[in-house]
């Protein structure tokens, strides 16, 4: 027994030296998101997405730079939602990870890096639709979903359609949930309509909204536009509706119908409410076949910070492997042949290229809670 023991080790560790063998290294890519807290689901989804592909890339046989095969390591922090954390984190994965690109799924943290990224030469991958990140001019600064202007006007425009002029802010207090309202209130007092209350709530620290929420109903909304972090916003609506309130919600694009229906025990709460379409409901064969196979590896539905981080890392190293390298500036000047070139079941949501101040160009999309139902509409 001890000898066959022995051999199994020898086995072991001669298959190890092979495959070491075979790879020339690895390459660490950082991540700075919410683990912990109100938001931590949120980073999870977003971290999962990216830890997806890294895994599809090292089963595929990693990726090659200059005829030397490499994998991906994905090196996750926790900063809790705080921008001053996330810059810190930053700063960390760079000097002891050496990481060409930490990706960011909050507005305050990527603006945090923004300050120093160029700097410190590293890529920073915003999950984020605040328009201001690619407006900014930071050449290594890539921002992954579509940003959120074009949204602000259609759920306004469908919101005044259909359900009243009276609206009641009653989204998070987060830097992007900031800028979100602010154009929400804009574009709605200018289409026409009236802002009747403001109780701006903590998403990332409570889960009793009751007080808050209490306080915009009395001033009889037709609509309240919310949104955070998908969990939270399903306990702003489902408390919404216990207190009384019939009408119509905005929902801000980081919230996900689909997922704010888990905490709401269903769509019913969620009637009247607009939004982006979950990627559950896209039809393209890229997000189906992509939704089939998160659900097989997680057991669960994946949302849109999971699909982009996703294509976002494909992506990243498909650059890496055209410029034969990983300096930041080389894998930015690569990155829109990578989107275009790779393979469409890496690319749910059909990037069509990166433009040149450092935007995924994607097709965004509205759908709307009707009956208990998601109903596509025009966008």
């Amino acid at each position: 027994m001890k000898t066959a023991k022995k051999l199994g080790l020898a086995v072991a560790v001669a298959t190890t030296m092979g495959m070491s063998s075979a790879m020339a290294g690895e390459v660490n890519i950082g991540f700075t998101g919410p683990l912990s807290g109100g938001a931590a689901l949120y980073g999870e989804n977003t971290l999962s997405g990216l830890r997806m592909a890294a895994d599809e890339i090292n089963e595929a046989g990693g990726f090659d730079i200059n005829g030397e095969k490499y994998t991906v390591n994905v090196v996750a922090l926790d900063d809790q939602y705080s921008p001053s954390q996330a810059a810190t984190n930053a700063k960390r994965l760079k000097q002891e990870d050496d990481v060409p690109a930490v990706f960011v799924p909050h507005s305050g943290g990527i603006f945090a890096l923004m300050d120093f990224n160029v700097e410190d030469d590293f890529l920073v991958m915003a999950y984020t639709s605040v328009p201001s990140v690619t407006e900014q001019g930071n050449p290594l600064t890539l921002r992954i979903p579509p940003t959120f202007d074009g949204y602000v006007d259609a759920f306004t425009d469908y919101a005044l359609e259909n359900w009243g002029t009276k609206l009641g802010m009653g989204g998070a207090t987060h830097e992007y949930a900031k800028i979100w309202g602010q154009m929400i209130k804009k574009a709605w007092t200018e289409k026409g309509g009236e802002v009747v209350a403001e109780n701006a709530m903590d998403y990332n620290k409570s889960a009793d909204f009751f007080t808050g929420v209490s306080r915009i109903i009395s001033e009889k909304p037709d609509v309240i536009f919310v949104g955070g972090a998908s969990e939270p916003t399903g306990l702003v609506i489902q408390q919404a509706r216990q207190l009384g309130y019939q009408g119509g919600f905005i929902m801000m694009d980081q919230a996900k119908i689909d997922e704010a229906a888990n905490v709401t025990g269903g769509l019913n709460d969620l009637d009247r409410t607009v939004g982006v379409v979950p990627l559950a409901a896209e039809q393209t064969e890229a997000a189906q076949n992509f939704v089939k196979r998160y659900q097989e590896k997680f057991d669960k539905t994946p949302g849109s910070e999971a699909a982009y981080n996703y294509l976002a890392l494909h992506a990243l190293v498909e650059a890496m492997d055209i410029a034969e390298s990983t300096d930041p500036t080389e894998i930015r000047e690569n990155l829109s042949e990578a989107v275009t070139s790779m393979d469409g079941n890496k690319n749910p949501y059909s990037v069509q290229e990166i433009d040149e101040k450092g935007g995924f160009v994607v097709q965004p999309t509205m759908a709307v809670v009707k009956d208990g139902e998601i109903v596509e509409e025009e966008f």
